[in-house]
This record gives C-alpha cells, sequence and structure tokens, in this order.
C-alpha cells in the first residue's frame, strides 16, 4: 500500500518546477502542514526527494529514481519478491528450469525452492496456467495468453512502487516514451479523446508483446484474449460497422491496427503478426481512444444524472458532459464484457481528496450495474469520479467567497495593477472590495495597517509571485478555516453519548457497521434498510476514504435527522486493503442535503492527517473526551 506521503511525489512529479505549498494542499485538499509533513516524510527514505526553497517544492526525479531501484533490489530479495522472480523466469524459460540451479542463484536452500513453488502453484490456480515436473526439472506449461495475463500482473505490482512510469518494469522490456508520444498523437489525429491515465497499462501489453514475439512465443488468432468488441468508429469511416469484418478497409479497428503497424515498425523496428495487432488495437480502442462525438447509451447516462443531481443537489445537465460521459460508458461496457478493467493511477488519491465526488461515481457505477448489468471495479469508479468532478468543477458555485481588501496608497497606476493582479490570481474564491478594512476578511496592504486587523498579508507595491502565493494561501486557510467552523457545529450536534463506541472487540467491517447502525436505529435515526443500505454501498467499494479512517454510509438520505455514529478503536480494524482506527457511520436526513457536500468532504479531509487520526484515538477515550479531541481538531 503506498504511504500517505507519495501523493505529494505524484503530485510534485508533474511538474519541471517549483511548486507552493499552497497550491499543493489544494490539489491534494490537505493543510500547507500537512503538505510539510509529506515532504519530511518522503526524504527520510534516505534520499532528498523533495527539495524545498523559497519558491515552493520540487521532486529531485534522480534522488526518486534511486529510492525505487532500492525498493525493487530490496522487494527481490523477500520471499515474494523472489517467488515473483521465479515466476518471470518460469515464463520465459521455454524449456523450464532446473531447480538446483534456482537455489543457487538465489542464494536459498533447495528447500526454500520447494516451498516457493508450492506457493507459485497455489497463484496459478484458475489462471489456466499449471506446472509440469520431472526429476528437478519444471515447466510452465499452458496457453501464451495466459503466460502473458500472469506476467502483467506480476508487473504491474512492480509498478506499483513507481508513478506512472515505465522505467521501473521488468528489466529487458523496450524503453516507451517516444512510442508513447507518437501514439498518443496517432490517436488525437484519428478523431479520437487520448485517455493518457490509462495508456501505461496498453503500454505494458505493448511491451509484453513485443518481448514475447522476440523470443518467438506469438499469439494466433484463437489465442487473442481480447473478445471482439465492437469499438466505435473514427468520424471519417461513420457508417462502417467496425467488427463485421474486423480486417475490412476503414475499419475501427482496422485503422487502429494500422497505427500500431506503423508506429511498432518506426520506434523498434518489429513488425508483429496480424493477431497481434489486432489484440492491441481493441485494448486501446476499449481503454485509451474515446470517440469525441457520437451516440452511446446517452437515454441512460443521461437518466442517471439526472437522478444523481436530483438525489445530491448538485448540477450535471450540460448536454457536452452528458455526451462524453456516455461515451466513456460505452468504452466502460466493452471492458467490462471482457472483465478487462483500465487501471487509475490516482484512485486512492480522488478517493481521499474527493470523497464526495468519487461517492458520486459510485451510485452512477451501481445505476449501471442495476440498468446495463455492467460491474465496475475501483480504479473504473475513478475514472468515472473525473468525469464528474471536472464537470462539478465548471459548473459549481463556489462558496466561502473571502472579502479581500487592498489597501495602497494611489501613485500612478500602482494600485489598479496590483488589484488585477490579485482579482486574476484568486478567481471567484475571493472578492475585492472598497471601503472599511475592519469590514474585509483579508487585508492586502503595501504598508502596515495603523492599527491591528485579523488578517493581513504584507506585499511589494507591484507584488512577486511569492506576494500572490501568500495572499493565496491566506484566502485559502480562511476558507478551510470556515468549513471547519461548520464541520464543528455539525458534529457538536450530530454525535451524542450513545452514538460513540470506544473499542469495537475484533469485530470485522460488517459487523462494525451493523454495530454502529443498531445505535442509529435505537436512537430512532435510521432503520434496517439504510444499515443494508450501507452494507451494499460498503460491497460497491470500501468506504476507507483514508489509510485510518473509513466512513460508511447508504446512498440514500432517509434518516429522521443527520446524525453520526462513531467507533474509535486502538487496535486496527481491517477494512478492505486498509487498516482503520476511527469508524464514522453517517447518516443523513432529506432535509440534510445542502449540508452533506461540506461535511462529508470536511470530515474526511479533518482526519487525511495521520496525526489527527492518533490523537483522536488517543484522547478520546470517553464521549467527553471524544468532543474535546475534535473541538481541537476542527480549530486546528
Amino acid at each position: 500500500m503506498s504511504e500517505n506521503w507519495e501523493r505529494l511525489v505524484e503530485a510534485l512529479a508533474d511538474d519541471d518546477v517549483a511548486v507552493t505549498a499552497a497550491r499543493l494542499a489544494d490539489r491534494l485538499g490537505v493543510s500547507d502542514r500537512t503538505i510539510r509533513s509529506y515532504a519530511a516524510q518522503a526524504n527520510r527514505t534516505g534520499e532528498v526527494v523533495v527539495e524545498s526553497g523559497p519558491d515552493g517544492y520540487r521532486l529531485d526525479r534522480s534522488a526518486w529514481a534511486r529510492v525505487l531501484h532500492a525498493r525493487s533490489v530490496a522487494a527481490d530479495a523477500t520471499p515474494d519478491g523472489r517467488r515473483a522472480r521465479l515466476i518471470r523466469d518460469l515464463v520465459d524459460a521455454r524449456d523450464g528450469l532446473d531447480l538446483h540451479e534456482v537455489a543457487a542463484a538465489a542464494h536459498v536452500s533447495e528447500s526454500t525452492v520447494e516451498a516457493d513453488l508450492g506457493r507459485v502453484r497455489a497463484r496459478l490456480q484458475g489462471t489456466g496456467l499449471s506446472l509440469d515436473r520431472e526429476g528437478s526439472r519444471v515447466r510452465l506449461v499452458g496457453p501464451e495468453t495466459a503466460m502473458r495475463r500472469l506476467l502483467g500482473s506480476l508487473v504491474r505490482e512492480e509498478g506499483r512502487r513507481g508513478i506512472r512510469d515505465l522505467s521501473s518494469l521488468r528489466a529487458g522490456f523496450p524503453s516507451m516514451e517516444r512510442f508513447r508520444t507518437a501514439l498518443v498523437a496517432g490517436i488525437r489525429d484519428a478523431g479520437y479523446a487520448p485517455n493518457e491515465y490509462a495508456l501505461d497499462d496498453v503500454l505494458l501489453h505493448v511491451a509484453i508483446a513485443l518481448d514475447r514475439v522476440g523470443r518467438d512465443r506469438v499469439l494466433a488468432g484463437s489465442d487473442d484474449p481480447a473478445t471482439p468488441a465492437t469499438i466505435p468508429a473514427p468520424p471519417e469511416s461513420r457508417g462502417v460497422e467496425p467488427h463485421d469484418r474486423p480486417d475490412a478497409p476503414g475499419s475501427a479497428l482496422d485503422a487502429l491496427s494500422a497505427l500500431l503497424d506503423r508506429l511498432i515498425r518506426d520506434e523498434f523496428d518489429v513488425r508483429l503478426p496480424p493477431a497481434e495487432l489486432d489484440h492491441l488495437a481493441r485494448l486501446i480502442g476499449s481503454r485509451v481512444a474515446t470517440l469525441q462525438q457520437g451516440p452511446a447509451r446517452e437515454a441512460v447516462v443521461r437518466e442517471i444524472v439526472a437522478r444523481i443531481s436530483q438525489e445530491w443537489l448538485v448540477e450535471l445537465g450540460d448536454e457536452r458532459f452528458i455526451e462524453r460521459l456516455a461515451l466513456h460508458v460505452e468504452n466502460l461496457a466493452a471492458r467490462a464484457a471482457e472483465q478487462s478493467y483500465s487501471r487509475n493511477p490516482l484512485t486512492a488519491s480522488i478517493k481521499s481528496a474527493y470523497p464526495l465526488i468519487y461517492d458520486l461515481a459510485v451510485y452512477l457505477a451501481s445505476e449501471l450495474a442495476r440498468i446495463e448489468g455492467i460491474t465496475v471495479n475501483d480504479d473504473e469508479i475513478a475514472y468515472l469520479a473525473m468525469h464528474l468532478g471536472a464537470q462539478l468543477e465548471r459548473t459549481r458555485s463556489r462558496g466561502d467567497v473571502v472579502r479581500v481588501a487592498v489597501d495602497v496608497p494611489e501613485y500612478h497606476d500602482a494600485r489598479s495593477l496590483l488589484v488585477e493582479r490579485l482579482r486574476g490570481a484568486l478567481g471567484d474564491e475571493a472578492e475585492l472590495v472598497d471601503g472599511d478594512l475592519d469590514e474585509a476578511d483579508l487585508v492586502v496592504a503595501v504598508l502596515p495597517p495603523d492599527s491591528p486587523l485579523p488578517a493581513v498579508v504584507i506585499v511589494a507595491p507591484f507584488p512577486t509571485s511569492d506576494d500572490v502565493d501568500r495572499v493565496r494561501a491566506e484566502v485559502a486557510r480562511l476558507r478551510r478555516g470556515r468549513r471547519r467552523a461548520r464541520l464543528a457545529s455539525t458534529l457538536s450536534h450530530s454525535i451524542g453519548p450513545d452514538l460513540f463506541v470506544r473499542g469495537v472487540g475484533g469485530r470485522d467491517r460488517e459487523a462494525v457497521i451493523r454495530l454502529l447502525g443498531d445505535r442509529l436505529i435505537d436512537a430512532g435515526v435510521i432503520d434496517d434498510a439504510y444499515v443494508e443500505g450501507a452494507l451494499e454501498r460498503e460491497r460497491m467499494s470500501s468506504t476507507a476514504f483514508t489509510d485510518l479512517l473509513a466512513v460508511p454510509h447508504a446512498m440514500t438520505m432517509t434518516a429522521t435527522r443527520s446524525a453520526i455514529a462513531i467507533a474509535i478503536d486502538e487496535r486496527a480494524i481491517e477494512w478492505g486493503d486498509a487498516n482503520v482506527h476511527v469508524v464514522a457511520l453517517i447518516a443523513f436526513a432529506e432535509d440534510g442535503r445542502a449540508e452533506f457536500q461540506s461535511v462529508f468532504d470536511q470530515f474526511v479531509e479533518a482526519f487525511s492527517e495521520p496525526e489527527n487520526v492518533r490523537r483522536l484515538v488517543r484522547g478520546a477515550t470517553d464521549y467527553p473526551g471524544l468532543l474535546a479531541e475534535l473541538s481541537g481538531l476542527m480549530s486546528t
């Protein structure tokens, strides 16, 4: 599982210049203090991975590469790494491996290798592969497609230690950077919208295909693991049925296969067989190439989006958004039919930084499952969240507008230049006002005010980038303070003494939800149906929005009043892939819709900092202690 600080490294990896703490805090949905903490944690790896200076934070890519290499070496020395190496070698060795030689090369005993082999057998169950042994020689047998699926699974496990970066993949694979650039351009020129977040997974398939073909291990036409799912044709070839004749000129499959053939020959001087090209073309058509126009499940998507807008009081009714989302769902349906989902490197970040948007995506996924029979995993839910989040960002009305007064002596056009610079930097998060400085939330001044004011930022007459960043940081701080104050007020009347549980007695995830649900039922807040709804939501996707906090809830607002039942345990509670110490079952009433987004997002944000959770676990030994700790956390 990735560390929280790796989210900072991911964000910095997207920029070649220094990024201020304020901008990073906004991007990750945490405080400036958390950014400083993440940077310190990153630099405890033995390398100065995150450099800091007057302009902000910057990623030292060379240092990070050394950290990743050290992790890779260390992983190979572990039992899991040793077994992964054994599987990779078995996949590559057509004539099998001699176990005596394997033990000598790994510097372990033959009994250790025998034990590893037993675990390999267990892992192969259900893959279509098996081990064939004669004496000390072992060979992996099965179809080439299954070999590739196994190899891809292993490489993805290695890749999770990296950041959307193919340099950490299996030794011997070709570099993909120039091919990536050319492929994205080719997809765009063909009339598709590229999805670069899912591109690494497809590039992995390309690398594996090149590697296997180079070892004379090729796919036959009947071995293609991708079923002939429909690939929407680009605008210039409309009217042609893509897979009535997959090799027909002008078909979508043919166009993508031709593009791949040209790029692979240009970049790698390799000519892949038609079956290989068709397989890769299907992957591209269903994962990373979305049509920018055209009909696709619009009626279903329109119905679901209308329901989301009504249930959650958000504005999503834009026609262009409906069309884009429907096209995405079309490709999602093709991937779901093949059980071949796109990986999303941002899933954990989206889930922790934008919990409500992720929850809307879970609802969308559940409706697709109900109406269309489409099964959607967490990575695909995160892609749906990216569509929803982008649209909400375009349409939402920003609250908590900060009133900013500019106190600058008149001198030619110096004041107007400063005002325009601030207006451009702050956007609609702040309102620049004239008048009494005491009525403003924040004063931006060139000279210190004569009387003390609650919030002042001193800038130069012609402000530097650092001046503007400090103003933005102060605006962000004031907005966060307001939101947390509202949350503190909500929590104080939402968590009663009977809704607090200290210690859950080793219960599992479902039992904890039922325990807290019973407390809310006894308080007259919810009924059994709400608890079942919370369990159903949990099965869709884990509600562990951070590594230490889970926020289970139903996807309906049927409570008699808004309330929160909270359980805290010093011993970790297994919650899917996470180990949490705080569980908050949230129930919202029909009349609480307006506050749902603010409370939900801010609750997760407040406990996204591990130290906040640890502080709550230590201090909330009883109900008064819980209120005291919550009050303290909300005021920081």
